[in-house]
């Protein structure tokens, strides 16, 4: 059996070494300095030796362990430089690369999931996987009817791996919170259990992926596949192939970038309105820009549900905090269950708090970048800043949860592009009552 490594006990044994072996480089490092090696470079060897082995440890596991991965790999523009660029690239492979399953496994699963006589429903299949995701991986094919497509399958025993991850890594997330500095890595894991449960079963994600290729469909900025056929662990889409942003992230021209930023932030702030539903997983991986200008979005295992769009309370919030009312912004935060019950917060903490994230829309561009997302990080994150006691103070009730990751997992993306965006006018033509006076009372309200 070649499968994704299902024993709790190996798995458990695994992810454990991560900040054992981190420590115990450490230790070494100590010793070496000791007798005269340079503090400095030792140090980036060290951080070095540790994202090699992230990558190793958590691409090998795939399942949970992997999508952990990847979400950090969202947040890396939050963490500071000297402990983020060892772990960059590593973080980067994590988004569209991880070691194959063996072709007898591959084979297994299409059978099981579309009959003993799956290859009839292809002229051709690549039996080399043409890219990896957390939970299951990517073949390129040509559907009977000649259409090129890509056949997802998932990795045998993904279900049970991937439960035991998230387990293991809530327990672990103490020992790992130094390895990321600046970001909860509690909330994540607990959020990303949720969100996992619900990516097991491909037949879902199908379904969302229809709704938005309909509602993108002949959209001369989103591309979203086709889908061609779906089972509960494997799915068939159309073949669409582009410039992964990782790659523009990394050796993009200032104008690719700022194209391929705005391009996302449309795709974000737009879907809700337009489809009523978030795509929830905004790392990298998941997006390419095409040679016809396109955005291409991938993976709609996970999503938001939001049939009504974007909660307007978040949005008038927003607008509130802009139009620098903190009385009225304070009063709405009550009512919608943002501040903790009993809290003595001042309405005037509560603007300085949010007056940061409402930055990039006073102008009408804004240049996204890590440093600019670093000292937000930092702002709210240090337990010397006012506005780290202003955040002990504020709750983010469950419903507003994914939406409120989904967007600064986008907005991280946008400062890994580092690119200057217009996302004043983007979010005024998707959520015009942010800039709209009238809506306040509308808004207030619900």
């Amino acid at each position: 059996m070649t499968d994704i490594p299902r024993r709790t006990a190996a798995r458990t044994a695994k992810l454990a070494s991560l900040p054992l072996g981190v420590a115990g480089r450490a230790a070494a490092g100590w010793g070496r300095r000791l007798v005269g090696g340079d503090g400095e470079e030792i140090s980036a060897q060290l951080m070095a030796k540790s994202a090699e082995q992230l990558f190793a440890v958590l691409g090998e596991l795939k399942g949970g362990a992997m999508k952990f991965g990847q979400a950090l790999s969202v947040f890396e523009a939050a963490i500071p430089d000297e402990y983020a660029a060892p772990f960059r690239e590593s973080l980067v492979k994590l988004q569209t690369a991880a070691p194959p399953m063996p072709g007898a496994d591959v084979h297994r699963m299409l059978a099981e999931q579309f009959g003993r006589s799956w290859r009839t429903r292809f002229q051709e299949f690549d039996e080399t996987p043409a890219a990896a995701a957390s939970i299951g991986q990517v073949h390129r094919a040509i559907w009977h009817d000649g259409r090129e497509v890509a056949v997802k399958v998932q990795y045998p025993g993904a279900e049970e791996a991937l439960r035991s991850d998230l387990r293991q890594l809530s327990r672990m997330s103490r020992l790992m919170q130094p390895l990321v500095p600046g970001l909860e890595i509690k909330p994540l894991i607990a959020e990303l259990r949720e969100r996992m449960e619900e990516e097991l079963d491909y037949r879902d994600e199908a379904e969302n992926q229809r709704i938005f290729a309909a509602a993108f469909d002949g959209d001369d900025k989103v591309k979203v596949p086709r889908v061609v056929a779906s089972a509960p662990r494997a799915m068939v889409t159309e073949w669409v192939t582009g410039r992964k942003l990782s790659d523009v992230i990394r050796t993009g021209m200032q104008d690719d970038r700022d194209r391929a930023a705005a391009l996302l932030a449309e795709f974000h702030y737009s879907a809700p309105a337009r489809v009523g539903l978030l795509h929830a997983d905004p790392h990298p991986g998941n997006f390419q820009v095409l040679d016809d200008g396109r955005l291409m979005v991938i993976d709609y295992g996970a999503v938001a549900r939001l049939p009504e769009g974007l909660p307007r309370p978040l949005s008038v919030m927003v607008r509130l905090a802009l139009e620098d009312k903190p009385d009225e912004l304070l009063a709405l935060l009550r009512d919608n269950g943002f501040v903790r019950a009993g809290s003595p917060l001042r309405a005037e903490d509560a603007v300085t708090y949010l007056a940061p994230f409402t930055e990039p829309l006073h102008t009408e561009t804004f240049r996204f970048n890590r440093r600019w997302l670093q000292r937000q990080a930092e702002r709210v994150g240090d337990l010397r800043s006012p506005d780290f006691n202003t955040g002990r103070e504020l709750n983010l009730p469950p419903q507003y949860l994914l939406v409120h990751r989904v967007t600064m997992g986008t907005l991280g993306v946008l400062c890994q592009l580092d690119a200057e965006v217009p996302l004043r006018g983007i979010v005024g033509h998707w959520q015009p009552w942010i800039f709209d006076a009238e809506d306040e009372s509308a808004g207030r309200h619900l």
